[in-house]
């Protein structure tokens, strides 16, 4: 959950980054903003994506934690949704390929759905 912070950490200060040319009105010459200004409101969409689907992820990894039920196979999906979710932010970020989004997506639906089943497994 840790890394899923700092991520989303990060995704700011790049949406900082990105805005911040636009907001100051600075650097109008070179032209800089009009090549970064396409990244602008891909990154604020993966944002907000940041913040839907990793909510279960979020619940299952505290439910996890206070339980007292982690085991090999719950770390092994945090790791395998954290990792998506980076995949995810950079496929998102640079393409517009919808297919390969889908499929990362679905990678990391199966992983915080496999870790709520192992927890539901583990705690009766």
């Amino acid at each position: 959950m840790f890394f899923h912070v700092c991520w989303v950490f990060l995704l700011y200060v790049l949406l900082t980054i990105l805005r911040a040319p636009s907001a100051w009105s600075v650097d109008t010459q070179s032209g800089l903003i009009e090549k970064y200004k396409r990244y602008e409101p891909k990154v604020s969409s993966n944002l907000s994506n940041q913040f839907e689907w990793p909510l279960l992820f979020y619940a299952g990894g505290i439910l996890s934690i206070s339980i007292g039920v982690t085991d090999s196979i719950i770390v092994a999906c945090a790791l395998l949704f954290m990792c998506g979710r980076i995949v995810h932010s950079v496929v998102h970020i640079l393409t517009d390929n919808i297919r390969l989004r889908g499929a990362i997506f679905t990678v990391n639906f199966l992983a915080v759905f496999l870790m709520w089943v192992r927890l539901v497994m583990l705690s009766f």
